[in-house]
């Protein structure tokens, strides 16, 4: 397999680190799935060392496979939960807050050995889904939302990604950050049923409705594989379904988008 046909993806959520090796053509992945704990807070330095030890660990597996030559300098791309522009962080949600105004880039490229591409998680796996999966050829307007320790959301059209589309962090109902009342993670904090869960976002999402107007709505994260207990959302008008690549999808954008960086 060249080179071309083989990357790196690795996604950074608030509480845990994942990864594969990742055929950037198809959206298959090469290797076994690594994840690892997110490190206590957080904190870049911390971070920067698991994704370094991971970008490793997935490297040697493929090169053992023989999928990489051990010369080959295979595109990495790298998820954060923040707003990331020009590889500069703006933002730091569930991450540390010294996370904001760093150079991401430098700081994960030095701990990986190579340059990588550093993009917002929700954006990577809204590219993943509409390059390969539940969006995959739509026309119009698509907005993926992963929930998990918060809320993501990219927005797609006719296949484009508008970067940064950040609508976890909207005031709704008295809740001034609706991912602390909305995300999957709630779930667990609040000792709080799937179906109540359900409703708080059939809410959010009719909500989204009206101020994004979407063609649909694809749900990725880690409750995307529950699907099947909780959609329909009732209430909700335009179509919603759950991502192709589920929770995968993010290591799926990533390794994507760093093999075909704009």
């Amino acid at each position: 397999m060249t080179q071309s046909r083989t990357a790196i993806g690795i996604d950074v959520g608030g509480t845990g680190i994942k990864g594969a090796g990742v055929d950037p053509e198809s959206g298959e992945k090469l290797t076994s799935r690594h994840k690892v704990l997110t490190p206590a807070g957080a904190r870049p330095e911390d971070v920067a060392r698991e994704v370094g030890a991971m970008a490793a660990a997935i490297r040697a597996e493929l090169v053992a496979s023989g999928r990489a030559a051990e010369d080959a300098r295979l595109p990495v791309g790298v998820t954060l939960p923040v707003v990331v522009r020009h590889g500069i962080v703006r933002t730091a949600a569930n991450i540390d807050a010294s996370w904001i105004g760093l150079d991401a880039h430098a700081l994960l490229s030095e701990a990986i050995g190579s340059e990588c591409l550093v993009v917002n998680d929700a954006d990577a796996a809204g590219v993943a889904e509409s390059a390969f999966g539940a969006a995959n050829g739509q026309s119009g307007a698509t907005l993926v939302l992963t929930f998990g320790t918060g809320i993501g959301a990219a927005f797609i059209y006719d296949g484009a990604l508008v970067p940064n589309f950040e609508l976890g962090h909207i005031e709704l109902d008295g809740h001034p950050i609706i991912e602390r009342h909305a995300a999957a993670k709630v779930i667990e904090r609040e000792g709080i049923s799937l179906d109540e869960w359900a409703a708080r976002v059939a809410r959010y999402l009719g909500h989204l409705e009206k101020i994004v107007n979407p063609d649909r709505f694809v749900i990725g994260g880690s409750i995307s594989k529950s699907a099947d207990q909780y959609l329909p959302f009732p209430g909700v008008t335009v179509p919603v379904v759950p991502a192709h690549f589920r929770n995968n999808a993010g290591i799926v954008g990533a390794a994507r988008l760093a093999a075909h960086p704009a």
